[in-house]
């Protein structure tokens, strides 16, 4: 992949992105210009670069990207890195990829956020572990369960195991046990990072709505709200908060975080 010039993205590549809608991306959280798993972050990039694009991503490069986009920021924002190539036409995807990297900003939150109450709805990303742009089926299904007055989306797979949220992985406690689900879902960096701050006391197994009912606690994490509370799926709900919830918010910040 060679390095494009640069600089403010034109309104016709842009409009390529949310036409074609064929990309990849990742999300990340900075606080004073530092990233917890940035390093995981660029990998996840390069390799969904070759999985998406046939086509290698220079890590030097986003880096160069995301510090520019962080002039004149607030202390604490959201970046995402969306790759795409604007010169793909919707007739021959299959053209030679030569793809280009949009960095876009935006104020984070403060954390932690309240508690979440989930919908399930059975769903399965197309291409679940890569962190791709088609949302849409992700999307609808969270719209779904708002308009049914719930917060957000819990997707199962055919057989009825427990996957992923919308946007986010879910765990569970067992005890002081970290139990993922064992599912054709998206490994996401948090998720990488809690469980290696938790030290051994991480599982998968796989879960169904009516086993996880036994756990003592649920949460999501990304890399944008870290770790946030579970307080119901459908008829299921939990304490919000779980002792052991802020025992794992506290081991997160801990992680030292990678300077830009």
């Amino acid at each position: 992949m060679t390095e494009p010039p640069g600089g403010s993205a034109h309104l016709d590549e842009v409009t390529a992105l949310a036409l074609l809608n064929y990309g990849h991306y990742t999300a990340m959280r900075v606080d004073e210009r530092r990233v917890r798993g940035l390093s995981w972050h660029l990998d996840r990039l390069m390799r969904d670069c070759r999985r998406v694009f046939d086509a290698e991503l220079d890590p030097d490069w986003v880096r160069h990207l995301i510090r520019r986009a962080l002039t004149e920021t607030p202390r604490s924002i959201v970046v995402r890195v969306s790759v795409f190539d604007p010169a793909l036409e919707l007739s021959h995807p299959g053209a030679d990829a030569r793809p280009q990297l949009l960095v876009t900003t935006r104020a984070a939150a403060p954390v932690p956020l309240p508690a979440l109450r989930l919908q399930s709805s059975a769903y399965r990303r197309e291409l679940p572990e890569v962190k791709h742009v088609g949302l849409f089926g992700s999307l609808h299904r969270r719209r779904i369960a708002q308009r049914n007055g719930f917060d957000d989306v819990v997707f199962t797979d055919a057989d009825g195991t427990l996957s992923e949220a919308a946007t986010s992985n879910i765990g569970f406690l067992d005890g002081d046990r970290i139990v993922w689900p064992q599912a054709d879902c998206l490994a996401g960096v948090t998720m990488r990072l809690i469980s290696e701050s938790h030290g051994g006391q991480v599982s998968t197994a796989a879960l169904t709505l009516s086993q996880v009912a036994d756990m003592d606690a649920a949460f999501v994490t990304n890399a944008v709200v870290g770790i946030r509370s579970v307080s119901a799926i459908d008829g299921i709900q939990w304490p919000a908060g779980h002792p052991v919830l802020h025992t794992l918010r506290q081991q997160y910040a801990t992680i030292p975080a990678e300077p830009l």
